[in-house]
């Protein structure tokens, strides 16, 4: 499927990117790679990962070593990303 994001996604991970490059650049392109590999997998199995409770139709993943996690869902032709969020905060 393919995996969008929307303009929320896209606040939240400019934000992110630049957070990253400003206090730790080494971590910058290893970031990268992870969501880069998250959207490979929720692209090709879309349900793969656990549902958010109360949200219904919304998943969650965890980006492996950052504290972040992707919430998307699966619509009939692709894979919405809505949200990146440090894993602190209170899920959307």
């Amino acid at each position: 499927m393919n995996v969008v994001y929307t303009d929320e996604a896209l606040h939240d991970l400019d934000d992110i990117l630049i957070y990253i490059a400003s206090r730790f650049p080494t971590a910058y392109q290893g970031f990268e790679w992870q969501l880069l590999a998250i959207e490979r997998r929720i692209g090709q199995w879309p349900r793969s990962a656990r549902q958010v409770a109360g949200r219904p139709g919304v998943r969650v993943v965890p980006l492996i070593r950052y504290p972040y996690n992707v919430f998307y869902q699966v619509t009939s032709n692709s894979v919405e990303i809505l949200h990146i969020r440090h894993s602190a905060r209170q899920e959307p």
